[in-house]
């Protein structure tokens, strides 16, 4: 089965303004990133658009076999009255499933500019290898 493709359907996509799940933080509202997933030999690369979001605001988490991703932004305040605006101020929140080929333990994250990308290795036992034939 294609790893990328069972990927990509078990990705749960949240509403746009999802709320927040816990009670606490039920007054946030959550925007859901735009995400990209690539295959490679060695894992995936998950690539989330967060603009506005630096290292300190990023926040990557497994739990009960989900990759659950929140992205903080700090809006500077306008120095004017708003009379339109198209951008949302809201933090940014994504839920994926993990497959049980990814080794958990070894995932990696950083953001560069607005986009929080995610190195997610595959397990050896799923990583292709040529097998020698003996005499």
């Amino acid at each position: 089965m294609n790893l990328l493709k069972t990927m990509t359907q078990l990705i749960k996509p949240e509403e746009k303004s999802a709320p927040a799940a816990n009670s606490e933080t039920s007054q946030i509202t959550f925007v859901t990133p735009l995400a990209n997933i690539l295959d490679t030999k060695d894992g995936y690369i998950l690539e989330a658009e967060m603009p506005g979001v630096s290292k300190e605001g990023v926040e990557v988490f497994i739990d009960n076999g989900q990759l659950i991703l929140i992205g903080h932004r700090r809006v500077p305040q306008p120095k004017g009255e708003v009379v339109y605006r198209e951008s949302r101020d809201h933090d940014y929140r994504r839920v994926f499933e993990i497959e049980p080929s990814i080794d958990s333990e070894k995932i990696s994250a950083k953001v560069e500019q607005g986009v929080l990308t995610l190195h997610l290795p595959k397990t050896e036992a799923v990583k292709p290898r040529k097998i020698s034939v003996g005499d």
